[in-house]
Order: structure tokens, then sequence, then C-alpha cells
């Protein structure tokens, strides 16, 4: 059973940065891709980045391209999510997220039926203006 622990949410005042990590454990696949979806209260889910482990690829949405850096240490099984230039708009739960297949994500606003991976616990992101 894949597990993933998220650590560094927390408060920070507009045009800041934070850096979210996600340790993965548990699983057995060679290849697989690890990424963020965030979701505010009353909004709907939003795809943040992905990265693909076998070629290093990195996908974002549009509302962070450019702002968001997704990395990853192999030998420590982590991801990393480093915010720069932060808005309030990004405050959010964040939840770090597995998928076996990287053409399951869905990067930018997510629809209800749109399940995929499997999902850590959440760290929440705010962003004061």
């Amino acid at each position: 059973e894949v597990q993933l622990a998220e650590s560094g949410g927390g408060l920070v005042q507009a045009g800041g940065s934070l850096r979210l990590s996600c340790a993965v454990s548990g699983f057995t696949f060679d290849d697989y891709s690890i990424g963020w979806i965030r979701q505010a209260p009353g909004k709907e889910r939003e795809g943040v980045a992905c990265i693909e482990r076998s070629e290093g690829r990195t996908f974002y949405a549009n509302s962070v391209q450019g702002r968001f850096t997704i990395s990853s240490d192999n030998t420590k099984n982590t991801v990393y999510l480093q915010m720069n230039s932060l808005k309030p708009e990004d405050t959010a739960v964040y939840y770090c997220v597995f998928e076996e297949d990287v053409r399951q994500w869905i990067l930018g606003p997510m629809k209800a039926a749109d399940v995929f991976g499997s999902w850590g616990q959440g760290t929440q992101v705010t962003v004061s203006s």
C-alpha cells in the first residue's frame, strides 16, 4: 500500500515562498508519477503539478506555471513543490498524489468525477494579502 507523508505547509504573505515535501513509501512500481492537487473551500479541485519518475518530465497547471517548481529526490523517494510568488488564490489544502500512470493526471480544474491515484492527508497553505 502506497503511503504519502506531506509536510511544509503554513502561512505566508503574498509574494512569499513555501516548499512542500512528500515522502513516498510502500510502492513496488518501476515507474510512476507523483504530484500535487489542491482544493480551496468552495472551489473545485485543481491539479497543480506532477513529475514522472522515469523520464523526469514535469507538468504544470497554467495557473502556477513559472511560479511553482516540482522536483524529486529518487534516493529519498521524496518529491518537492517549491512555490514562489505566492498569491492569495493559492490558498488551499495541498494533497500529494501518487499515480502509476502519468497519463491519468489532470492539470488545472478538475471535475468531481475526475478521480485517480493515492492521496496523502493534505497540508494547508494559506497566503495572506
